[in-house]
Order: C-alpha cells, then sequence, then structure tokens
C-alpha cells in the first residue's frame, strides 16, 4: 500500500549538535517521538480522543538506526507507516530524510502498545479507528 505520511519537518539547530558537530542522539529521539505523536493523531488517535476514552500508549521498544550525519542548517523530514497490528500492540517505522540531499538520515522502528490510563494496563485497539489503520499498513522497499 506505501502509505507513508509526513508527521515531522524540521531544522537542525546549533543546540542539537553535540562536541563532533552532528546532531545529537537524544534529538533524533526528540524527532522521532514528535513524529509518533502525528502519526497517531493521523491514524484517529487525536488528544481529544484519546482524552475521551483515557487511552494512551507505551513504546515498548524503539530501534533507531543512524544513516547519515545531520550538521547545523540540515533540513529534515520523517514520514511514518505501520508495518504490523497486533489487538494491543503495533510496529511503526520512521524514516528520517534530509530535505536537500535526498540521503536517509536515520530510522525508528517503534513498538508501541495501547494503553488504559484508568486501569494502567494494555487494552485492544478501539474497533472503529481498526479500519483506518488497517488501510495505512505499508510495505518497505526490497
Amino acid at each position: 500500500m506505501n502509505r507513508f505520511i509526513e508527521t515531522f519537518r524540521g531544522v537542525v539547530y546549533p543546540w542539537h549538535c553535540d562536541h563532533q558537530g552532528h546532531m545529537n542522539t537524544m534529538h533524533y529521539v526528540g524527532m522521532f517521538d514528535q513524529a509518533f505523536w502525528h502519526h497517531m493523531s493521523a491514524l484517529g488517535f487525536t488528544r481529544d480522543y484519546m482524552d475521551r476514552n483515557h487511552g494512551g500508549f507505551v513504546d515498548v521498544r524503539d530501534t533507531i538506526e543512524y544513516k547519515s550525519e545531520q550538521g547545523v542548517g540540515s533540513l529534515v523530514v520523517i514520514e511514518s507507516g505501520l508495518l504490523k497490528i497486533g489487538n494491543t500492540s503495533m510496529t511503526a517505522i520512521h524514516r528520517m530524510r534530509n530535505t536537500e540531499t535526498g540521503e536517509l538520515a536515520a530510522t525508528s522502528e517503534k513498538i508501541s502498545v495501547y494503553f488504559d490510563l484508568e486501569a494502567r494496563s494494555k487494552a485492544s485497539f478501539p474497533s472503529d479507528l481498526r479500519p483506518n489503520m488497517e488501510a495505512n499498513i505499508v510495505e518497505l522497499d526490497a
């Protein structure tokens, strides 16, 4: 289906970089986290929806691969898609690219569990949002 959606766009500022001159790990994580929440909102898990249903997400695994250095002034974009959906968990892929060079900067493959914030335990994905989730499953290029 390849329905990747843009979930983040930004610039690498000097305070994002470490003493080696490239964006530090903590800022990749922050950008990928912002992309995650935009992705969830696009799938129907808006702040209002989750507040009304006492829902949230917990990440249980996040694998980041750094592909190319990004320095001050680099313009980056993240696109996101779902790889797999279970009853209570999903696997998403987020791909960061440099918009000027097209080079892949990093990827984040994240496994997240839908969470009942009142019961403090995992919960099944809501049936009303499942069709939209399934329509947004992507296939990775070989």
